[in-house]
């Protein structure tokens, strides 16, 4: 089975992305993106994929996998049941480590660990404590010290106990034939423009389909029609910027995501999240002020 290309957004301002999302979730699926992930299983046990490896997995479990690798992790849980937050993730593109390697010549120290990250690598439950707390002082912080704590992550991780490499050797996906498929390189398209007003029209000409083929190819890809599955992404990445951003009002964010109009946004955010997006900010922040407490 093809793995589906996630569309990880990086905010204006920003070098990497670096988020909690609870389960289940979008990117709960066979899929693979270019950039660079650290995941660590906050809550629920089940199975996971990368590669052509499969295990068992569990909180604390803690996981970087690199460029193009497809992953998976499918939690047990009851029907019906919604875990808030299931797992922390930081993603951030083979660029930004070029490009810091060029002008800093420590960075050479995390080399061996990016490239081994090609296959997948299981860190102990001792490195997984340690990194735990800063991934979610990440996702709060601003500025330098987001960046500071990026940086220290790389590193604890580069100077762990030798990590379990999961892909074997052999594995290899065949990004040529994926990312020239009509679906996926319509995905690829949207990734660059979710926030612009992109039709089926346009993408169906970009793959060479009619519009009625490529409807249909679509559906059968995603599971959705392509509507819906935009609005699905700009909702994912609202509830991003309105955890991440607590100064940004409902307003900006609706527009910053590409709805057209507050109303609109309001109630296709309703209808994915169950809640206002006001609600969504303050529930989620009630949440960390009894976490706090604690």
């Amino acid at each position: 089975m093809q793995p589906d290309l996630e569309l990880v957004h990086i905010r204006k301002g920003e070098s990497f992305a670096a988020w909690m999302h609870g389960y289940p979730f979008r990117t709960v699926r066979w899929h693979y993106h270019p950039e660079y992930e650290i995941h660590l299983v906050a809550a629920t046990s089940g199975k996971f994929y990368v590669g052509d490896y499969i295990g068992d997995f569990g909180p604390g479990q803690l996981i970087v996998t690199g460029p193009n690798l497809p992953q998976n992790w499918i939690s047990e849980i009851e029907p019906g049941e919604v875990v808030p937050a299931r797992s922390l993730v930081i993603q951030f593109p083979a660029s930004l480590v070029e490009a810091a390697a060029e002008s800093l010549p420590e960075m050479e120290a995390i080399t061996p660990l990016l490239e081994r990250s090609h296959r997948g690598l299981l860190f102990d439950a001792a490195t997984s404590a340690t990194i735990r707390p800063r991934m979610e002082a990440l996702i709060e912080a601003r500025g330098l010290r987001r960046l500071a704590l990026f940086w220290e992550i790389l590193d604890i991780l580069a100077t762990a106990p030798e990590p379990e490499v999961l892909a074997s050797l052999s594995y290899e996906l065949d990004l040529s034939a994926i990312n020239e498929g009509g679906v996926n390189r319509a995905i690829a398209y949207l990734r660059e423009h979710l926030t612009d007003a992109v039709g089926e029209r346009e993408l169906a000409a970009m793959v060479g389909q009619s519009q009625s083929a490529f409807s249909r190819a679509f559906k059968r890809h995603t599971g959705s029609t392509l509507v819906r599955y935009k609005n699905q992404l700009r909702v994912d990445l609202a509830c991003q910027m309105l955890l991440t951003q607590p100064d940004a009002k409902v307003a900006e964010i609706c527009y910053d995501v590409g709805f057209s109009n507050l109303s609109n946004f309001n109630r296709h955010f309703l209808k994915l999240k169950g809640m206002s997006p006001t609600q969504f900010r303050a529930t989620f922040a009630a949440n960390g002020e009894l976490a706090a407490a604690e």
